[in-house]
């Protein structure tokens, strides 16, 4: 596909072929697009945002920590190296984090090991529109969080993730 696709193609299309194109919409989790996909027709963009987010909201806690861990640490050695799905990689890039001083580096690598050391999965921001000031600073009011709370947290942020993606991808 290129460009944008229209709510009556992706209507249109058969489940290997939406999971094909929006499939990793949900880092390395092709489950959402396929719970999403059983949700067509969808009237507009806004109801096929609403069908990712609800698949992710209403899968099992084991399925959720799957997709939670599927993601990059922020800055982490994967996203350095280039190990990283294609929209993380320029999501991290357009916040800087690419571009880290090896201080800066050192902060984030302690942060993220914190993170996951305390919760069990990766630190996760859509990190769309943030400096990485702005991300260490969600790191540290993130990190006294209880599980549960940081849980919700985490999911409701892979829904942002989920719709800035979405949003380049389908036409109004």
């Amino acid at each position: 596909m290129t460009g944008p696709a229209g709510i009556a193609e992706i209507n249109e299309m058969n489940v290997h072929a939406f999971v094909a194109v929006f499939g990793e919409i949900a880092e390395h989790s092709p489950w959402v697009a396929e719970r999403a996909a059983n949700a067509r027709p969808f009237s507009n963009r806004d109801a096929m945002i609403a069908a990712f987010a609800d698949a992710v909201l209403s899968a099992d806690e084991n399925r959720q920590l799957d997709l939670l861990n599927a993601h990059p640490d922020l800055a982490g050695r994967a996203a350095i190296s280039g190990e990283i799905g294609a929209d993380s990689r320029l999501e991290q890039a357009d916040a800087g984090l690419d571009q880290l001083t090896r201080d800066e580096f050192e902060r984030f690598t302690r942060a993220n090991t914190a993170y996951r050391e305390k919760f069990g999965f990766p630190f996760i921001l859509a990190v769309r529109g943030a400096t990485k000031h702005d991300i260490l600073a969600s790191f540290e009011a993130r990190i006294g969080n209880n599980r549960a709370s940081e849980l919700a947290t985490a999911l409701q942020q892979v829904c942002r993730i989920m719709r800035f993606r979405l949003e380049d991808r389908i036409a109004d």
